[in-house]
């Protein structure tokens, strides 16, 4: 991948309203900030190179060298990406109680990776009222408290970077697919550190079709229900065609075409639904309430999987066929709409000596755009 610096950082993603708030280049340095979803660059800095930018979902990503990294092979344009098994999953008895979002499945995943010392930390992403807060937690017990989708964008990494300034080298990650973009790239030492050391040990990715950007939530919140709290947000699977927020005394239904403005303009140009280079990649199970869709990845992700299920952490069942073809549309027509996006706005495969949000082998772009 082509690396540049903080500059360009600024004008290829900030000053283009390409960021997506991920928080990859906060806690970096002292010059990168973020505040209620917005990231800004505080002061100039004059470096030709960097983690933020080597780092960024929006910047120079080459899909055939970081699957090549992180599968082994080229960018197919696959829908859901490569994968070893799916399963249903929910949380079992082992994993006791929590305010689970959907089947509780990655809060369990996750308090089993801590109490098995697979990981040494988990970055997990809280919320103070509507606004995502990242946070990072030594201890099993806590991880229920982070539970809940939260569909903003969230500067989740940011809690990564920290915990790798405090000595962090085995974190467990859960974050959105543009989020584990950039931590797939910052696991492959894009400026070829020579005391690089990976803190990451296990990345369990979300399905994510969207997010929206916080501070425009906060005022559509507080014209929508003045006065009142969001406890709680969740969006049906289709064909609901809405978002559900709960506050203190109601339940309010608002059609998605109503909030779809709120979107960045970043998320248009992600092609990734299913989180495909996460070890585990989870989502609500459509038609099936209380439990999640569970892709398997990788090695380590089918370890984990497998020793959670022996110690009733989780509860494994066959994946519907009818319900992976659906998934597969869906991650297909994701992928279609961003890349038809990116071409359209000129984000993909730049011409020699521009810049480039994405790169990727121009047959497989033909392809996955194909009508």
């Amino acid at each position: 991948m082509q690396v540049f610096g903080p500059s360009e950082l600024l004008e290829d993603v900030l000053n283009a309203g390409l960021c997506i708030g991920c928080g990859a280049c906060v806690n970096l340095c002292p010059y990168f900030r973020s505040y209620k979803g917005k990231t800004a660059m505080l002061f100039p800095c004059s470096r030709e190179t960097g983690r933020c930018h080597a780092f960024c979902p929006k910047t120079e990503v080459d899909l055939d060298a970081l699957s090549t990294a992180v599968c082994g092979s080229p960018y197919s344009g696959s829908p859901t990406g490569t994968y070893q098994q799916v399963f249903m999953a929910r949380a079992g008895e082992g994993a006791g109680n929590g305010d689970f979002q959907d089947g509780g499945t990655v809060s369990a995943l996750m308090k089993f990776a801590l109490e098995s010392n697979m990981i040494d930390g988990a970055v997990l992403t809280g919320r103070n009222g509507l606004v995502p807060a990242p946070g990072l937690t030594t201890s099993a017990r806590e991880v229920p408290a982070f539970a809940s989708s939260k569909y903003t964008a969230a500067p989740t990494l940011a809690a990564l970077n920290d915990g790798f300034n405090r000595g962090f080298r085995q974190m467990g990650v859960v974050g959105t697919p543009c989020q584990l973009t950039a931590v797939a790239q910052m696991r492959t030492n894009p400026l070829q550190d020579a005391n690089f050391a990976d803190p990451v040990a296990l990345t369990i990715g979300l399905f994510c079709t969207w997010a929206l950007d916080t501070r425009g939530l906060l005022a559509f919140a507080q014209k929508r229900a003045p006065g009142e709290q969001i406890r709680k947000m969740h969006v049906p699977p289709p064909p609901a065609g809405i978002i559900v927020l709960e506050t203190d005394t109601r339940t309010l239904e608002i059609p998605l075409e109503e909030i779809r403005p709120l979107v960045p303009a970043g998320c248009r140009i992600c092609p990734d639904m299913t989180a495909e280079w996460a070890d585990l990649s989870v989502g609500a199970m459509e038609g099936k309430a209380g439990w999640n869709t569970l892709i398997v990845r990788t090695a380590k992700g089918n370890s984990l999987v497998r020793k959670a299920a022996v110690a009733r952490y989780l509860e494994l069942a066959d994946f519907p066929r009818e319900n992976w073809k659906d998934l597969e549309t869906a991650a297909a027509d994701k992928k279609r709409r961003a890349f038809e996006k990116a071409r359209q706005d000129g984000t993909v495969n730049a011409e020699a000596g521009c810049r480039a949000a994405l790169r990727v082998d121009p047959r497989t772009l033909e392809k996955m755009t194909a009508d």
